[in-house]
């Protein structure tokens, strides 16, 4: 099949400036502000580390202002990502995960169960914010995919944070795995690798 690369998602706004001010301030790469002579107007940002952006302006949409909803920003320390929004400006919410299938998107904030998921288990736990006009923004935390979600073979991290997170991931089985085995493990990095990739791919982990 021909490859289709989701690029960008288009976002309605009432003022062009005013989304431009808050999605700078979060500290997201402004791409474009193109200004044409009959009133169009497309600005565009990209979330750091993401392979998709946004674009907000005028006469870009007929959409009303504030109707996206759901919009996924996929994070793998939930924590340090609420606490960096926090910091730009955002008014994120509390940490959270869904008492029922789905409460997750419930706008009145029904049936969300305060701090993460058991475990912290990948996908269970979130945060929500808006922009200025409400358009609605989902952080999840995942640490370990499904199966078949990535290629294992174009395993990559999107940013330093990320590639931390899954060491220190990696360096907590490891300990585990040199416990049961007893005795120190001279091929680590092999299994570093090996546990990172496996847990990007969804894949079964080394023991």
């Amino acid at each position: 099949m021909v490859d289709l690369k989701l690029e960008v998602v288009v976002i309605p706004v009432a003022d062009a400036d005013r989304a431009k001010e808050f999605y700078g301030g979060l500290g997201w790469r402004l791409d474009a502000d193109f200004p044409f002579d009959n009133g169009f107007r497309v600005i565009q940002f990209t979330p750091p580390g993401a392979g998709c952006s946004v674009q907000f302006g005028a006469n870009i949409t007929s959409a009303a202002p504030g109707s996206a909803q759901g919009l996924y920003l996929v994070v793998s320390d939930i924590e340090a990502a609420r606490a960096e929004l926090a910091d730009h400006g955002a008014k994120p919410s509390e940490v959270f995960h869904p008492g029922a299938p789905g409460a997750q998107f419930r706008p009145d904030g029904s049936g969300r169960v305060s701090g993460p998921a058991p475990d912290h288990a990948s996908y269970g736990t979130f945060v929500t914010f808006s922009d200025p006009d409400g358009n609605g923004w989902l952080l999840q935390e995942v640490t370990k995919r499904l199966p078949g979600r990535v290629d294992a073979a174009e395993t990559a991290f999107a940013s330093s944070a990320d590639l931390a997170g899954a060491l220190r991931r990696a360096a907590a089985a490891h300990g585990e795995h040199e416990k049961r085995i007893g005795q120190e493990d001279a091929n680590w990095p092999d299994w570093y690798a090996a546990y990172m990739v496996a847990e990007q791919a969804g894949a079964e982990l080394p023991t």
